[in-house]
């Protein structure tokens, strides 16, 4: 029998992967772990997903460059300088970090990956980062400290993992993000690094890893900007034993679902931690007439300004939903579509239906947009395809943070 248990918080790396950071400083004025090494003592089958921001980090570009053959065995990764915007020397800084790791680490440069983030515009402190470099102490125990050490503007660390398989074949998942801040579909200011022991075929991970991302970090939105160093890396060293998974394994469902769900709860937990944001919009799109008519449905809702003040404000200005609709490009007739807010402690209220508003208990409504999670909802009667997407109100917080990030 095929299962999947998630790891509530999931600290602890899986099989054969070790991981740790230290202060380097790329920022000399801010006192945290800022420098993090992943480590496989195995080879790892590797997929990965970009910005598509035509604007491009070296860091980036040299990832593209290194998984060429879809393998790597290590992840170098830093905070407080995006390393993006530099030129020649930004991309000669990025290899070297990736020789320095490499001669640490025994393997190849082209076996590490490396991935930045922070201000833009600025080079990486390179005698530092060698430094920092030497120090890193990689270990078992050292998955909280890598995830620490890549957060910029973020609260808190975030995880997510768990184990898949079944009985006599059980394998591993452990995922970290970083994002708070410059997070829209199609990525944001985010990276992530999810590590497992489960043998992957490369073009079935890489196919699964495209789909995580689309139901995932592409279906949330914090402040509408995508930034220019968006990675995420999986890293399968196969040391769990067995056939390699592709699309015919009788656990290839598992592992898709199991690494979809650990992207669906890195993404909630950004939306989570938005800079300045105090609650999570979750918006739900049904009977849409394609599934990427559900898609721009919901997350123009979720980016729309007008609906985020709406939701800090708890004003029930349900116009602003429909009209949000109405922008996305997506098929839709006010003669058929209903709108409703709801929370769990609070109930559901429907404001409109095929066309006319409803009469409704503003109370009970203002009450629904006063919970952490608001849960917006809209019908379309169109077609049988849903999505679902998420976002975070914006707040007088958001302006003061982004208005001194670089001082």
């Amino acid at each position: 029998m095929m299962n999947y248990e998630r790891e509530p918080v999931s600290e602890a790396l899986p099989r054969g992967f070790l991981a740790g950071a230290t202060r380097a400083p790329i920022r000399p004025d801010v006192d945290k772990l800022d420098l993090a090494i992943l480590y496989s003592e195995a080879p790892c089958t590797t997929a990965a997903v970009y910005t598509s921001n035509r604007v491009k980090a070296a860091p980036l570009l040299v990832c593209q460059e290194h998984l060429v053959d879809g393998r790597a065995q290590a992840v170098i990764a830093n905070s407080g300088c995006a390393n993006a915007a530099t030129g020649e020397q930004g991309l000669a800084d990025a290899r070297q970090t990736a020789a320095l790791t490499a001669a640490k680490l025994g393997v190849r440069p082209s076996d590490v990956l490396v991935a930045s983030t922070g201000v833009i515009g600025t080079l990486l402190p390179m005698e530092r980062l060698r430094d920092g470099v030497s120090r890193i102490k990689l270990s078992a125990a050292g998955g909280a400290d890598f995830a620490r050490a890549i957060m910029t503007t973020d609260t808190r660390p975030k995880y997510a993992g768990g184990h898949c398989g079944r009985q006599g074949e059980e394998y591993s998942l452990w995922a970290v993000a970083k994002g708070a801040g410059m997070i829209h579909p199609n990525m944001a200011t985010m990276l992530c690094f999810i590590a497992t022991d489960a043998p992957l075929a490369q073009p079935y991970l890489a196919t699964c890893l495209r789909e995580a991302v689309d139901a995932s970090f592409n279906m949330i939105d914090v402040d509408s900007d995508t930034s220019t160093n968006d990675t995420v890396i999986v890293l399968a060293n196969g040391l769990a034993g067995g056939e390699p998974i592709d699309a015919g394994h009788p656990l290839a469902g598992a592992f898709r679902s199991a690494l979809t769900d650990c992207c669906v709860r890195l993404a909630r937990a950004i939306v989570a931690d938005a800079e300045g944001g105090t609650k999570v919009i979750e918006c739900v799109v049904e009977g849409a007439a394609s599934p990427a008519d559900a898609r721009r449905a919901a997350r123009e809702v979720v980016r729309s300004l007008a609906v985020k003040t709406a939701v800090y404000g708890c004003d029930p200005n349900w116009g602003r939903i429909l009209a949000a609709v109405g922008n996305s490009g997506a098929a839709m007739s006010e003669d058929k579509a209903v709108i409703s807010i709801s929370a769990p402690e609070s109930g559901c209220v429907y404001v409109y239906r095929q066309g006319a508003p409803l009469p409704f208990d503003e109370a009970q409504a203002r009450a629904c947009l006063a919970a952490p999670e608001v849960h917006l909802r809209v019908e379309l009667d169109l077609g049988d395809s849903a999505a679902t997407a998420w976002g975070s109100d914006i707040t007088e917080e958001y302006v003061r943070l982004n208005s001194a990030y670089t001082t």
